[in-house]
């Protein structure tokens, strides 16, 4: 389950965007109606801007099943009202590695495929960010 604490809160209240994180697995999903719950309340009362820019799926298993699944859940569930990002987060005992050392995966293993996974997310949010702002900027100079 997601931290729902005054951190969380605060994030919330003085961020434009929020991308959820979702792990590959099936309690994880059940966990998105509180998050969005949440997500709408900080919006109502605290920050009428906020909102979801995706959903981001980690601990990602290709070789399993159940990530197809999951996937697939989320695709079905909200795939029409928030972008599931294309980019997946793999499972890797680097992170737990990088953890363990007060590290993050970049200064640990910077070739390892979870921190590619990460710079191809990065290029994805960066690339959606674009793609937003050119919209908006059309819309305006009409």
């Amino acid at each position: 389950m997601p931290s729902l604490g005054m951190i969380t809160i605060n994030a919330l209240g003085a961020s434009d965007k929020v991308i959820i994180p979702v792990e590959s697995q099936f309690l994880a999903t059940k966990g998105m109606k509180q998050l969005i719950n949440t997500v709408l309340k900080v919006r109502k009362n605290i920050n009428p801007n906020l909102q979801i820019g995706g959903m981001l799926l980690t601990l990602v298993e290709q070789r399993t099943n159940l990530s197809r699944q999951i996937r697939q859940e989320l695709q079905e569930s909200y795939g029409t009202i928030f972008k599931l990002c294309d980019t997946q987060i793999p499972r890797a005992i680097k992170v737990a590695e990088s953890t363990s050392f007060g590290k993050s995966i970049f200064s640990y293993d910077k070739n390892s495929k979870v921190a590619s996974a990460y710079q191809e997310f990065a290029k994805e949010v960066v690339k959606d960010g674009e793609k937003e702002h050119s919209r908006s900027n059309a819309f305006y100079s009409r």
